[in-house]
């Protein structure tokens, strides 16, 4: 049973917690031939995405004063060698995707387009703002941007409320831009979806895979946090009728057929705020990761003291086909008796087919690498 307060409890000991200490690597758990080290330190740093020269851009969710920074590695080290800020003073610049030459970042309300970055880094880049009719709905307001394959600009709007009917279709969904278009209108492509924070495509179908947040409030294990998959437009994945594929809501659920909607692929741990997630596609890790799914799990909030936090890891899903075959961490440790250190938050592969994470909480960026 949920105790009163949790959520106050939870942020008044985030705020006390081991944050302002140092990092402890070696509390980091990983199995042999991996390692971790410190890429970069970033305050509140999210989604990432690859330039050129091996530049990495960064995302923050820092409230009104938000800021986007390049992370500079030309020569691909195992440490950036500089950090620009490529803008600040934006409303929660939570995602950021990379695209012939352009910066996309998706604030609040807006997506602005930093044209030609590298070229303009450490001046007054040219901006161009691509929609600025985007919800300022306070709740799930943090989105991250990807171009998929059909060249589309993927942009998820999540649901305004924990659990609720959206009065708008265009909440609780994901949608593309047509940049080539002349309005540049968002087109819903999948709905039912909760918050959607990290999605990927198969590199070898070309097909979409996401995340999704479950709801708060049920019970301690209910629901699962979920991974789905979207080969094609329209598909409805359940929120606020379904919950986890298998559950009925409580309040929505008599008015549909579990049936009508997509379940998930995999059920992911519950509460664990699965966020930005990627197919592997290097030849650094074991064989037995290529073309599997790394997830960055925030970790949970609103789990009983006796229950435990939930998340806190980078875990990894294996597929045969559109199945997946395995759940299981890869890296763990951010959650120390109880209390978390750190907050994963994204994963992000570089060219030599290593992964940097990205922590919101710890204020780093992580690169895991292996070794034989």
């Amino acid at each position: 049973m949920f105790k009163k307060f949790a959520f106050l409890v939870f942020l008044v000991n985030f705020l006390s917690a081991s944050n302002a200490q140092e990092i402890d690597l070696n509390t980091l758990k990983m199995a042999d031939g991996f390692s971790i080290n410190i890429y970069a330190h970033v305050k509140n740093p999210r989604q990432m995405t690859l330039g050129e020269n091996g530049t990495v851009y960064v995302g923050t969710r820092s409230g009104a004063q938000g800021s986007v920074f390049a992370l500079l590695n030309p020569d691909g080290s195992d440490m950036a060698t500089d950090i620009l800020t490529v803008d600040k003073g934006l409303r929660s610049p939570n995602g950021v995707t990379f695209k012939d030459g352009d910066l996309y970042v998706a604030a609040m309300t807006t997506i602005f387009k930093y044209k030609n970055v590298t070229k303009n880094l450490g001046k007054n880049n040219d901006i161009e703002i691509i929609t600025d009719q985007l919800p300022d709905e306070a709740m799930h307001s943090q989105r991250y941007l990807e171009f998929g394959p059909d060249g589309l600009l993927y942009v998820p709007i999540g649901s305004p409320c924990n659990n609720c009917m959206p009065k708008e279709e265009r909440f609780a969904a994901l949608h593309t831009i047509d940049l080539n278009s002349k309005d540049q209108k968002l087109t819903s492509f999948a709905k039912g979806i909760r918050n959607t924070i990290g999605y990927d495509w198969n590199p070898l179908t070309n097909e979409l895979w996401f995340t999704d947040n479950g709801v708060n409030g049920m019970e301690d294990d209910l629901p699962a946090d979920e991974l789905n998959y979207a080969p094609k437009k329209d598909m409805h994945f359940g929120f606020p009728f379904v919950h986890q594929g298998d559950t009925p809501d409580k309040k929505h659920g008599h008015v549909k057929n579990i049936s009508d909607y997509i379940p998930p692929v995999q059920n992911l741990a519950p509460h664990s705020a699965a966020l930005g997630m990627m197919f592997y596609s290097g030849d650094m890790l074991p064989s037995e990761f290529k073309n599997s799914i790394i997830i960055a799990e925030h970790g949970s909030w609103n789990r009983s003291e006796e229950a435990g936090h939930t998340g806190y890891r980078v875990t990894w899903v294996k597929l045969e086909g559109n199945k997946a075959t395995k759940y299981q961490t890869l890296v763990s440790g951010w959650l120390q008796n109880n209390q978390a250190w750190g907050r994963p938050t994204d994963v992000l592969q570089l060219p030599d087919g290593s992964i940097l994470i990205s922590d919101d909480f710890a204020n780093v960026i992580y690169r895991l690498s292996y070794k034989k």
